[in-house]
């Protein structure tokens, strides 16, 4: 078990975006592989305390995470995601809410991860990621939000 006094900087992941990109890509594959296993989490490498730190963080918040997504998504349902795009818009789901990174580079992120492992029609998922995360962001950023805190 971790301890939860583990202090993960993240201003020190994020000064270094070669290994930021390195941790989201692990962190969407404990994602997916929690998915894959239904709802149990995986972890291969247990001295990486950074990735175990997010993902738990994320997998706890997973309820709160999927509502924001389940709201933004329009004659469409969580399900039916691609469970590689359903990891990847969780993490920036997760990210957005953090508001440690501009909603912008975390929006870039997810898309250069879909490019580069979604196994859909890759025009076709990344241009969806991108507006859902955009719907995302924008929901976030609005009172309506706020307010439900």
């Amino acid at each position: 078990m971790i301890n939860p006094q583990t202090n993960l900087h993240y201003h020190q992941i994020y000064m270094f975006p070669k290994k930021m990109k390195e941790l989201r890509v692990k962190i969407i594959n404990n994602l997916y592989q929690y998915d894959f296993y239904h709802n149990e989490l995986q972890v291969k490498n247990p001295n990486v305390n950074e990735k175990i730190v997010l993902v738990e963080q994320l997998i706890n918040n997973i309820v709160l995470i999927d509502n924001i997504i389940q709201k933004n998504l329009y004659d469409y349902t969580l399900d039916r995601l691609n469970k590689v795009d359903k990891a990847i818009i969780r993490l920036a789901t997760f990210e957005l809410m953090e508001k440690k990174l501009s909603h912008r580079i975390i929006i870039n992120e997810a898309i250069e991860l879909t490019k580069e492992y979604s196994s859909l029609n890759n025009n076709k998922q990344y241009k969806f990621n991108n507006k859902l995360l955009q719907l995302i962001y924008e929901y976030l950023d609005s009172n309506t939000y706020k307010k439900s805190f």
